[in-house]
């Protein structure tokens, strides 16, 4: 690699607005989030899927889900 032209790699703390605080290392000092892999709906289990004219149903009787 060429001395000079890269970023300083640092260790660094991510902040989200939920409380959660997250130690990696990153070119940045100090970021901060609004949503995180803990408070986000999706790796919570608390995301509603919206069904579009029945095919998550379709889908379950397609492969004989329960």
């Amino acid at each position: 690699m060429k001395p000079g032209i890269h970023p300083n790699y640092q260790p660094t703390t991510i902040r989200c607005a939920c409380g959660a605080v997250i130690e990696t290392g990153s070119t940045k000092q100090n970021i901060t989030v609004e949503i995180c892999s803990k408070c986000h709906p999706f790796y919570t289990g608390k995301q509603k899927l919206v069904d579009t004219s029945g095919r998550v149903d379709k889908f379950n009787r397609k492969y004989g889900i329960k």
